[in-house]
């Protein structure tokens, strides 16, 4: 692994535990203004072989850590939420706010982004606790993985194996161990169980242990 990204990952998890200790020295982050209706967008870090680039309806594998832009204080860190692990998040398809739908399209495995989400794109007037009303968000990403999720009709198309017109789980999962030996990231056998569990529970409605083309073409403009 690239020395510089190992570097960032243990900075990423100390300031995760240490930020709340130390609200004098996010001033940069109070200093952000309303954006209106607008993202915007600051990389941070992008690698020099930057593919394949998220598009909506992929799966990707993101560590992400929310800000207020009123006064820099924190109020969630991916790194200390579930053991830790990165979230497993489908573009596009609103599992986000609407900000980081938006905000998250052309990233690479590797890339790091500074996303600054105005009220309308967040929490809006209601907010959510502990983000209060009509606040301004920041959120810093890195992404880990991007893959084709199960928002992709073409996607459909390769791992319907009978052509049946409706997916598996192990249709869903041989699809993602091949997309996954592609990129040059094999993985154990655990790890590709835990994704298509969380991928059935998301977007199998009725629970009948398949994903039906209905379920699936959430965008209802792609066809088979």
């Amino acid at each position: 692994m690239h020395g510089g990204v190992m570097m960032w990952r243990l900075v990423s998890y100390a300031f995760c535990l240490i930020v709340s200790l130390q609200p004098g020295s996010w001033s940069a982050w109070a200093a952000a203004e309303e954006l209106g209706g607008e993202v915007k967008i600051e990389v941070l870090f992008k690698p020099v072989e930057c593919a394949p680039k998220s598009k909506k309806g992929d799966l990707m594998n993101v560590h992400y850590d929310g800000f207020l832009a009123k006064d820099g204080s924190q109020f969630y860190c991916s790194r200390t939420d579930k053991a830790g692990h990165p979230q497993w998040v489908v573009l596009g398809i609103g599992q986000m706010i609407k900000g980081l739908d938006l905000g998250m399209v052309d990233m690479c495995p590797g890339e790091r982004r500074k996303i600054t989400i105005p009220p309308a794109l967040a929490f809006g007037e209601a907010g959510k606790e502990p983000v209060p009303p009509n606040a301004t968000v920041i959120f810093e990403v890195e992404a880990f993985s991007v893959s084709r999720g199960p928002r992709s009709m073409e996607a459909f198309g390769s791992m319907d194996i009978d052509n049946d017109k409706s997916l598996t789980k192990d249709e869903v999962k041989e699809y993602l161990k091949v997309e996954y030996k592609k990129e040059g990231k094999p993985r154990e056998e655990t790890f590709f169980d835990k994704v298509v569990e969380d991928i059935f529970r998301k977007n199998d409605n009725d629970k009948n242990g398949q994903i039906s083309v209905t379920e699936y073409n959430i965008y209802k403009h792609d066809e088979l």
